[in-house]
């Protein structure tokens, strides 16, 4: 019904208007009962889904990725379709307007999005107003920098999001690897990273008594851009390793345009949808057999077909996580998703 009906009519109008009215129109019908429609349809309740990682247990490994609710505005609705989990953000100190419009672009003959939105939300703290009223989703909080903060004085910018988010989400993603930020990607080299990294795992396992006792430590996890060579990933291994991070999410958008048909393949920002799939793949096995399996990976880019997702999965991811796909082939690739891994439980 999604792809015959809804979706042709979407595509018909501006991608970013379009995000912002179906945000509205989930948000009405979820408040005139149609939650527990959205979850009767799409979710899928069985125990052999549930999944242990890094501390936290998941009902199911299938995530939506950051971007989406940037700013925890609909994550409570989003839940209702079937994910496992949420991610917000990402999130910066300030809030900031991102770039100038029109900044978000189909690629319908290649089932692909170029986006150049540059980290546009309204700050960490307005977020958190709104993560204060969850009532059980499980919510990851993927924290950036300010356009205007210069990557000398960064870690600042993450320490004021790690601190602000700490009592509300249940993980923690350093974003370094979007390409819509200038010079952020700068992050990823070795030494910025490491002290990034190393600074926010000190805080983290340096939290102070509350009155509800000692606050655990969080999972950290860092996204990285698939657009890393061999090398660059090597050290990405040695830095998770060393500071002792929980794991990485591969991968965020590339600024790679190889095979790609349609017109706006020419728009300027990172791209995301099938043409990513393979690459991404490729990341997550490399550092799964590289690193000895040493810490888990959620699995993201490319997914449009359960068989995508069990590749991941397959490849050393141990969750997975949709955004362009979810756009593309609506709620119900979650379903089917989560019904493949299922069905492999079985088999094997």
């Amino acid at each position: 019904m999604y792809k015959l009906f809804i979706r042709p009519i979407l595509f018909l109008f501006d991608p970013e208007k379009v995000h912002h009215f179906t945000f509205s129109l989930i948000r009405f019908l979820s408040s005139i009962g149609f939650s527990s429609i959205f979850k009767n349809i799409y979710e899928v309740k069985d125990t052999r889904l549930e999944t242990e990682v890094f501390g936290l247990k998941f009902k199911n490994p299938v995530g939506l990725a950051a971007g989406f609710d940037k700013d925890a505005k609909l994550y409570k609705e989003l839940s209702n379709f079937g994910f496992g989990f949420i991610e917000i953000g990402t999130l910066t100190p300030k809030g900031q307007d991102g770039n100038p419009k029109k900044r978000l672009f189909r690629l319908k003959e290649d089932s692909a999005i170029v986006n150049r939105m540059g980290f546009n939300n309204g700050g960490v703290l307005e977020a958190v107003e709104r993560l204060k009223r969850n009532n059980g989703v499980l919510i990851g909080g993927n924290i950036g920098k300010n356009k205007v903060t210069p990557n000398e004085e960064a870690v600042k910018d993450y320490e004021i999001c790690f601190d602000a988010l700490f009592p509300h989400v249940d993980y923690f993603v350093v974003n370094v690897s979007s390409p819509n930020t200038p010079n952020l990607r700068e992050l990823q080299d070795k030494k910025p990273l490491t002290e990034l990294l190393q600074t926010l795992q000190d805080k983290n396992l340096a939290m102070p008594v509350t009155s509800k006792g000692t606050e655990k430590p969080k999972p950290i996890l860092l996204k990285i851009a698939p657009d890393l060579t061999n090398e660059q990933l090597l050290d990405i291994i040695d830095i998770v390793n060393d500071t002792k991070i929980a794991g990485v999410i591969a991968t965020n958008t590339t600024i790679s345009r190889e095979g790609l048909q349609a017109e706006n393949k020419k728009e300027m920002g990172g791209l995301s949808g099938k043409p990513l799939t393979n690459r991404s793949t490729e990341v997550i096995r490399f550092l799964s057999e590289k690193s000895n399996k040493s810490f888990p990976i959620i699995g993201v880019g490319g997914i449009h077909t359960a068989k995508d997702a069990l590749e991941k999965l397959k490849a050393g991811a141990s969750l997975v996580q949709l955004y362009t796909g979810f756009i593309y082939e609506g709620p119900k690739l979650i379903k089917e998703i989560n019904k493949a891994i299922l069905s492999a439980k079985t088999i094997s």
